[in-house]
């Protein structure tokens, strides 16, 4: 098996990638800001699954940080063979009341992050003749909805172009995008969810499970659940007022 890089790994949906790619036996790379979360769940993998687990603490917003995973992901010596842009936050507040700079480093993190990792481990990845690389997007790089909608769309739309570009040298690229995800994402931001349906929600391992299987599939776009499948084909036929859905409520 390969060894798997995977950007924010320490929880919610990039801890879940790590889970299941250890189970298929991969080796891996974990890259989040929070050292101690990462190394607690390295240890944990190492001794359920067998396999290698490094542990790369770094903010992708900064240049340092970044540099780092850049670095690592373009060792020749050690191949990534697999890579999952995981990494990313939400903005509670509209555009103009959200500081310019939370604007700018989340537009770092979702799209410069992305660009720059993959930039990376592509070489290697052509001069083999294989690799894999995932982007999570977002069910919202089809609606509208602010900044976040923005960054996912470019995600899904340079996903689409790679895997087109890359696929017949071997490399498969993925944009997945999933609906709500029962993970840490919202508390982190401050946004209130119960209101929100029961029936709007994805299990993270589901998620995984069909993001991972697509890829392999070598499909260029993963959408897990009918239902959200559904949600983006109304998103081309509704009009954007509908398609916005409920503004963001912060938590009491």
């Amino acid at each position: 098996m390969t060894t798997a890089l995977i950007t924010g790994a320490s929880s919610g949906l990039g801890a879940e990638f790590a889970r299941q790619l250890a189970a298929q036996g991969h080796n891996l790379v974990l890259v989040a800001r929070g050292q101690d979360r990462l190394e607690a769940l390295a240890q944990e993998l190492r001794a359920a699954r067998g396999i290698e687990a490094e542990v790369l603490a770094a903010d992708l917003t900064d240049t340092i940080g970044l540099g780092v995973v850049v670095t690592r992901l373009s060792d020749p010596s050690r191949p990534i063979g697999i890579l999952v842009n995981n990494a990313g936050h939400g903005l509670l507040h509209d555009f103009d009341r959200t500081p310019l700079e939370e604007e700018v480093q989340h537009l770092r993190l979702h799209v410069e992050a992305a660009l720059s990792a993959t930039r990376a481990v592509l070489p290697g990845m052509l001069a083999r003749g294989e690799g894999r690389i995932i982007n999570v997007a977002s069910v919202a790089a089809y609606l509208p909805r602010g900044t976040y909608s923005a960054a996912k769309a470019w995600l899904l739309a340079f996903s689409r172009w790679a895997n087109a570009h890359y696929r017949r040298s071997g490399v498969k690229v993925t944009a997945l995008c999933p609906g709500l995800t029962r993970t840490e994402f919202h508390a982190r931001m401050g946004m209130e969810t119960r209101g929100l349906p029961g029936w709007a929600w994805l299990s993270a391992p589901r998620v995984v499970s069909e993001g991972l299987r697509d890829n392999e599939a070598g499909k260029a776009v993963s959408i897990p659940s009918t239902r959200y499948k559904a949600v983006v084909a109304a998103s081309k036929v509704l009009p954007a007022r509908i398609m916005a859905g409920p503004a963001k409520r912060p938590r009491r």
